[in-house]
């Protein structure tokens, strides 16, 4: 206690806030806790798998933590499961924070420090505050700000995220405000955005982290600074790049294209047209340029994603396209969607849906995490990919002069038109029957929500596969998970099914 307590007393840690976190203290002493936890029938080999004793190629045996204040991680559920310790001392050679090493129950990837304690005001408060430091977070609970997780000065992973998503889509970061701070806040973004979650920013004082300003200042000023100076992440980064760009054109095109890259990475394709549109207004840009450049890191992003799966699947490239039409795929409702998409896309490529939007700009801005599940029609679409990309927008003649033959019966096939209105039904009639290409944006807007509705329903079969999967192994954390992720997909479901006025024939 005359260790351990006062370093806590110095920090301003109170005794609630000193049981609540369970903070303790290792003694100084080559082998005291081993020898503690053997007398109390606790096994080496427990020990030494924890990683609370370590056993050197001599046989000799020492406390992992000793001499250092200890900070216990807790699962979800409040159990221990790692800990990490500071030393108190200034031993050049020792490092200032040590943590356990990856055992069968704790992988510091998926662990965040804090969860146990923030779940319920992160639920309350429908946000939560991200930090890097155990002291970062102990320090905002006792400033009556509960709602905070640490990444325990590790980079963020996308595990950690997906464990933040489970209790909110929102979160707030903050950094410090020196240059390492603005760097990390960077990175951070976006895996943050990626992950698909809400992220904004708060910037603290040059040279203050979460731990030194909040014991500055009071809860009240805290709570007040923390609101005022929050920003969302558009806003942040433009304030970043505008003081450099303010009078270089070069350097304010760069920062267009970080700022339109970071919404790149958000899933959600209306999120994304919501944030092009702040951009828009922000920088004075017309919201055409800023969607030309989003497509155009979507495509480069999906190509690159295509030469991954080729590479890791390697086989013969040139003949591709007829080697995807010898499998006899069949025929389900998904496939019939991705088939008028990709008829659509032959015919009316070039088709001007809105002001500079055509037909394939739309399909690739909703489309980008949708795969094909019929790999022909999967390469016609990444043909137009990979040409837009060159900068050409080829139509059926590409493929009917350069396909193999099989593929080219596949596109005369849905590139002709089986019937004509005859044009004495309007001369003498007075009865008007549209063309297709008149009514092409109302055409297209369905293909997307139909193909999106029959993909949904896909993803939920597999989804109830895994669950059924999960519960026989009894693994509550994903059975958690994908309980939760089934309610989303139901949600979509039902969502989709009603802009397309039908009624979802699926309940769970």
């Amino acid at each position: 206690k005359s260790i351990g307590l006062s370093y806590f007393r110095e920090r301003g840690f109170n005794d609630r806030t000193i049981e609540k976190f369970e903070l303790g203290y290792s003694l100084n002493q080559w082998d005291d806790l081993t020898k503690t936890a053997l007398s109390k029938g606790y096994s080496e080999g427990m020990l030494d798998k924890s990683g609370l004793m370590v056993k050197k190629e001599d046989g000799k045996k020492y406390d992992r933590f000793r001499g250092r204040v200890i900070f216990p991680v807790h699962n979800l559920s409040g159990k221990v499961i790692a800990f990490g310790a500071r030393i108190l001392t200034k031993e050049k050679d020792q490092p200032k924070y040590i943590n356990s090493p990856e055992t069968d129950i704790y992988h510091k990837s998926q662990a965040l420090y804090g969860m146990f304690q923030a779940k319920n005001a992160i639920r309350r408060e429908a946000f939560c505050y991200l930090v890097e430091g155990y002291t970062d977070v102990i320090s905002l609970h006792q400033a009556d700000i509960e709602n905070v997780v640490a990444s325990s000065g590790t980079a963020l992973t996308e595990d950690q995220i997906k464990l933040m998503r489970r209790f909110t889509e929102n979160v707030t970061v903050l950094y410090d405000g020196d240059a390492a701070g603005i760097k990390a806040a960077l990175r951070g973004i976006d895996l943050v955005l990626k992950g698909g979650l809400n992220v904004r920013i708060v910037l603290l004082p040059d040279g203050e982290d979460p731990d030194s300003f909040s014991r500055k200042m009071g809860s009240t000023e805290l709570k007040k600074y923390l609101i005022d100076h929050t920003q969302d992440f558009i806003s942040f980064k433009i304030g970043l790049y505008s003081k450099d760009a303010a009078r270089d054109p070069i350097r304010k095109a760069e920062a267009i294209r970080e700022v339109v890259t970071s919404i790149s990475l958000i899933p959600d394709p209306i999120k994304r047209t919501v944030y092009l549109q702040e951009t828009s207004n922000l920088l004075k840009i017309q919201e055409t340029v800023l969607f030309t450049e989003l497509n155009k890191i979507l495509i480069t992003y999906r190509q690159k994603k295509e030469e991954d799966r080729r590479r890791e699947e390697p086989r013969e490239i040139a003949p591709d396209i007829e080697a995807a039409t010898q499998k006899s795929e069949a025929v389900n409702p998904e496939e019939l969607q991705e088939r008028e998409m990709v008829r659509l896309l032959l015919n009316y490529a070039d088709s001007e849906l809105e002001e500079d939007i055509d037909l394939l700009t739309f399909f690739i801005s909703e489309f980008e995490d949708i795969e094909f599940i019929n790999e022909s029609y999967a390469l016609i679409y990444n043909a137009f990919l990979r040409c837009r990309n060159e900068g050409k927008l080829i139509d059926s003649g590409y493929f009917l002069d350069n396909a193999p033959e099989k593929i080219k019966a596949l596109v005369a096939d849905l590139t002709l038109r089986k019937y004509y209105a005859s044009p004495h039904w309007g001369t003498k009639y007075h009865i008007h029957f549209s063309d297709e290409k008149e009514i092409i944006q109302e055409h297209a807007h369905q293909n997307v929500l139909r193909k999106k509705y029959r993909y949904i329903q896909r993803l939920i079969e597999e989804n109830k596969e895994k669950l059924k999967d999960a519960e026989k192994r009894i693994s509550e954390k994903e059975i958690d998970d994908l309980l939760e992720m089934q309610m989303k997909l139901k949600n979509a479901d039902v969502e989709i099914a009603r802009e397309l006025g039908i009624v979802s024939g699926r309940y769970y």
